[in-house]
């Protein structure tokens, strides 16, 4: 279900905000498969002055490099780790000043459970490309789920300056995620309805942002949120029917949490909501 679909990249981010995996957590380092040299929006300097990058500006050197970098991403893509991280090697071998390619040895290094390479090879992408907001936006993940919220925090509000590698939508979701786990409420709802006023058609946003809204005891708001999700079978999911169905109870709906109750048995009835709700865990 949507929820729990891996964001555009990882396939090692199972999340649950205290809750949900939300889509577009992490990014894909924002040059790969693209065949453009650098960052659009990068400076170069060049016979001719200086000028924004292309794809002619790039060298011989990184177009093997970003080869590599491709076929690393497509084994760690599939989970294959320890292939991906040879392959990203050899394109950092080939070309030392690719951001991308640390970019993406730190996703690799995260999914191995080496937290320790996995920031130094954050810290080294950004070195070489500051304006890289792609790997901002995984830094500022990476540290949000070590709970070092006020890092994050910042490493977020820098990636949302750079439109050009990163849709602001999504750091603004996953910046609203992270200021929700770090239990500033107030902050998560205003970062999350922006976003969703960039991006209405999210149901990622939608689910965080009914959830923010239900914590904070603001019920009938919670609701409105709840039900852009819910109301399309497609989007709905165990964690989206039994917040629903929790909004309802305190609303005192009973035939609308009974209704909601009743889809999340039938279509999830082994999952830990359907559990929950069997127990009648509603006020909790």
């Amino acid at each position: 279900m949507f929820f729990k679909v891996l964001p555009l990249m990882t396939m090692h981010l199972p999340l649950r905000v205290a809750a949900v995996a939300v889509a577009a957590m992490t990014l894909l380092p924002s040059s790969i498969p693209s065949a453009r040299a650098q960052n659009m929006g990068e400076v170069t300097q060049s016979a001719a002055g200086r000028d924004l990058a292309t794809a002619s500006d790039e060298s011989d050197a990184r177009r093997r490099a970003r080869i590599r970098l491709e076929l690393a991403t497509a084994y760690y893509g599939r989970g294959q780790y320890t292939t991906a991280l040879d392959e990203v090697k050899q394109a950092i071998t080939m070309d030392g000043s690719f951001s991308e390619a640390f970019e993406l040895r730190a996703l690799i290094y995260d999914a191995m459970g080496e937290p320790v390479f996995a920031e130094d090879s954050y810290k080294r992408a950004i070195q070489i490309n500051e304006r890289n907001g792609s790997a901002h936006h995984n830094y500022g993940w990476f540290l949000c789920r070590r709970q070092e919220f006020a890092r994050a925090d910042a490493l977020f509000v820098k990636a949302a300056t750079l439109p050009n590698t990163v849709a602001v939508p999504k750091t603004l979701l996953v910046r609203g995620v992270c200021q929700m786990r770090a239990g500033l409420l107030p902050e998560a709802e205003k970062t999350l309805s922006r976003s969703h006023e960039l991006d209405p058609s999210n149901p990622a946003t939608s689910f965080n942002l009914a959830l923010v809204l239900f914590r904070k005891g603001e019920h009938e708001r919670a609701r409105f949120y709840a039900r852009r999700v819910n109301g399309i079978p497609e989007r709905a999911n165990a964690e989206s029917l039994w917040l629903g169905a929790r909004i309802e109870h305190k609303l005192g709906n009973v035939s609308g949490r009974d209704e909601l109750a009743a889809q999340l048995r039938s279509r999830f009835g082994s999952s830990r909501e359907a559990t929950q709700m069997e127990l009648g865990r509603f006020d909790e």
